[in-house]
């Protein structure tokens, strides 16, 4: 009986080892995870302050050149108000017809 004991009590030893092991990997893994999060979201942040800034230039150009078609009383070909293409909505894929082979269960 000692030896079932003392066979048993190694297992559980082995086995809380282990699970230490899988804990420690995953907490590092998460730890990991929530850098890669932050990095990305860093940079999502600085691209769109550099939208901003470029949007921004853009307003200041157009002005500028429409300043200067005033000044020498030149037409303007475009009064700044954009019309924006409408997106294109990606064409749904027609599902296919799957035979069903025996035993399978048809849901309709």
């Amino acid at each position: 009986m000692t030896e079932i004991g003392l066979s048993m009590s190694k297992k559980i030893e082995k086995m809380k080892v282990k699970k230490q092991i899988v804990r420690a990997n995953h907490v590092e893994c998460h730890q990991k995870f929530q850098a890669r999060i932050h990095e990305a979201e860093d940079s999502m942040q600085a691209q769109h302050l550099l939208i901003e800034a470029l949007v921004d230039e853009k307003d200041s150009l157009l002005q500028t050149i429409h300043g200067l078609q005033e000044a020498n009383n030149a037409p303007t070909p475009f009064d700044g108000d954009w019309e924006e293409e409408p997106e294109e909505e990606p064409e749904e894929e027609e599902i296919e017809d799957i035979p069903l082979g025996e035993g399978e269960i048809d849901d309709e």
